[in-house]
């Protein structure tokens, strides 16, 4: 019974070394492979694309220009820059009154910011169009035409009234 249970003992000893190996061994290989990502992530500077901080759009190492916008809504203009694959920063000037919006944006992307532009500003030409009519303010017409409606309550015999 000894026996057994020692040769038990053993065993088990030799498995748990055998996972400690192979736990170490996984260990140091995801060391290396962060080591590397690392050293990797040091030479190459992390580009960021679409809307953007000003300090990241300056870091990426081309010319950056900006264009001045009054727009109360500039806001809805990055979905319009997001489909173009422009990358820009939007910073808000509110010395001023009402408050401008500055788009900055890389001097490479200048063709592309312009057709963003062009499709954002019909966009909003478009909104702004002929307003469509209140549905509130129908249905008030509507309440007063029948407010107002005069109705014939006399009883015509002709009509199902009760005969007598």
């Amino acid at each position: 019974m000894q026996d057994q249970l020692n040769e038990k003992t053993v065993a088990v000893i030799i498995q748990a070394n055998k996972l400690t190996a192979r736990l170490l061994m996984k260990a140091l290989k995801k060391a290396l492979a962060e080591m590397k990502k690392l050293e990797k992530g040091l030479t190459t500077p992390k580009t960021y694309k679409g809307k953007q901080t000003v300090k990241q759009l300056v870091r990426q190492g081309a010319g950056v220009s900006n264009i001045e916008i009054t727009d109360n809504n500039i806001k809805s203009f990055e979905s319009t820059a997001r489909k173009y694959g422009v990358d820009f920063a939007l910073k808000k000037d509110a010395s001023t009154n009402p408050p401008k919006w500055l788009v900055f944006f890389k001097s490479r992307d200048a063709d592309a910011l312009t057709a963003a532009f062009s499709e954002f500003s019909a966009k909003a030409v478009k909104r702004e169009g002929p307003a469509k009519p209140s549905v509130l303010e129908a249905l008030r017409q509507f309440k007063e035409i029948v407010k107002n409606r005069v109705v014939d309550r006399t009883k015509n015999k002709e009509h199902g009234g009760p005969e007598l």
